[in-house]
C-alpha cells in the first residue's frame, strides 16, 4: 500500500566517454638488505598546547558562573510560572464548583 517511489538513474544525453584508468607501476623488489633507519628526532606536537594565565582562568570561572546563574533562573522562573498556572487553575475549579453546588441548592 505505501510503498516508496525509487527513483530511476536519468539516461545520459550526448556522448559519453569512459573514465580514464592509468596504467599502475610494477616495482619489484630485489633481495638487498634493509638500510639502517636513522634516529628521528621526536616530532613538535600536533596541536599547541593551550596555556592558561591567572586572567583567562578567572574569566573563564567568571564566565561559566554567569552561564550558570543564567540556566538556574531561567530554569526557576519556568517551575514558577508553572506553580502560578496550576494555582489559578485550582481556584477556578473551586469558584466554578461553589457555583455549581450554590446553584442546586436553589432548586
Amino acid at each position: 500500500m505505501l510503498r516508496p517511489k525509487i527513483p530511476t538513474m536519468p539516461t545520459p544525453t550526448g556522448i559519453v566517454t569512459p573514465p580514464a584508468v592509468e596504467p599502475t607501476a610494477i616495482v619489484q623488489h630485489t633481495l638487498t638488505p634493509a638500510p639502517v633507519p636513522a634516529p628521528v628526532a621526536p616530532a613538535a606536537p600536533a596541536r599547541p598546547t593551550v596555556q592558561l594565565t591567572p586572567g583567562t582562568a578567572l574569566a573563564l570561572v567568571g564566565a561559566g558562573t554567569a552561564v550558570v546563574l543564567v540556566v538556574g533562573t531561567v530554569l526557576v522562573s519556568m517551575l514558577l510560572a508553572t506553580a502560578i498556572t496550576a494555582a489559578s487553575v485550582a481556584v477556578c475549579a473551586l469558584v466554578i464548583r461553589s457555583l455549581v453546588a450554590s446553584e442546586r441548592k436553589r432548586r
